[in-house]
């Protein structure tokens, strides 16, 4: 692997940076406890025909009032209840085309792919706004008083209630669920599975983890690059660092991975200078609950051969046998 980050020796070993903040479990509790006392106000509304699946545009509200999207594909011909995959993607972009859906949805699996607030798809960012705010996410809400305000706070808990919704649908097993993504998808599943009872967890080189040991490999750049350019503009002379990584850490899923309760699939590159191995490391030794990792020894972040193929294979053996 490149010399920029740790040995692999060293990665089954590494145990984060940034700090976590002394608050951070309360936080989370009064953020699920928040999110549950929400009417979601869920719609859905047939909007692709195909012969093999329902396909629906599924609308709910979460916290702060944004209105949600999410594509829902449910088989046609497939004995109820069945199993269901819970899909995200990576920053700035989109839950895709339906068509994408349909891998997993072939294989029997219902699946929900999100559209993250105010990225390249159709959830609302009710921060400032009303649509698109495509990048920033990370910072957004570090200069206010209330970590509440902090942006992935809100996503986060995006995940969580798309799970619960899907979970109490009379044609899906809440038994059966499993969350997937690569990236920032990758982060996202991870954030869900702590905060929800997901049972499979399969990640490509996870995002949103172990924000100041990017900073220390000086990769703050690329899906990174608003860390450093938040510093530039409001803390030139990084006087409030320690405060800012700290705030940070409530959006740090290395924190969250303890609360994981299922089982979990990751696949890294060693090469990876996006989301650097010893970041998802961060959150992977956090995890205490059975898990797995594949390593790709000459690959970035980029796609992953087999990853796809090998992540339908094991949700098919867990939950259909």
């Amino acid at each position: 692997m490149g010399l920029f980050d740790l040995s692999v020796e060293e990665l089954w070993k590494y145990q984060g940076t940034n700090p976590k903040p002394a608050d951070f479990d309360a936080y989370w509790d009064r953020a699920l406890e928040e999110m549950n006392a929400l009417d979601p106000e869920v719609t859905l509304k047939l909007a692709y025909p195909h012969p093999a699946f329902d396909c629906y545009d599924l609308y709910f509200t979460g916290t702060k009032g944004a209105r949600v999207y999410a594509k829902w594909i449910v088989p046609k011909a497939v004995r109820k209840p069945v199993p269901a995959v819970l899909q995200f993607h990576g920053y700035t972009g989109s839950s895709g085309d339906w068509t994408g859906l349909m891998q997993l949805g072939a294989a029997g699996f219902a699946v929900a792919a999100l559209d993250v607030r105010g990225q390249g798809g159709k959830s609302q960012d009710v921060g400032r706004v009303i649509g698109n705010t495509h990048h920033g996410h990370i910072i957004r809400g570090l200069e206010s008083e209330n970590p509440d305000d902090l942006l992935f706070r809100d996503i986060f808990l995006d995940t969580a209630l798309l799970y619960k919704i899907i979970a109490g649908m009379d044609c899906i097993d809440q038994d059966r669920i499993a969350v997937f993504g690569g990236s920032q998808g990758g982060g996202l599943s991870l954030a869900c599975a702590a905060l929800t009872d997901v049972k499979l967890v399969s990640v490509c080189y996870p995002f949103l983890s172990d924000y100041q040991r990017v900073w220390n490999l000086d990769l703050a750049k690329d899906a990174y690059v608003e860390l450093k350019e938040y510093f530039r503009h409001t803390d030139p002379t990084h006087r409030h660092e320690t405060e800012t990584f700290t705030k940070l850490g409530y959006i740090d899923v290395q924190h969250l991975a303890p609360r994981i309760r299922g089982k979990v699939r990751m696949c890294t590159g060693l090469m990876d200078t996006v989301c650097p191995p010893s970041t998802q490391f961060a959150a992977f030794n956090k995890i205490r609950s059975e898990k797995q990792v594949i390593f790709y020894p000459d690959f970035g972040h980029e796609h992953l051969p087999e990853c796809m193929d090998e992540t339908v294979a094991w949700f098919s053996r867990e939950f259909l046998g």
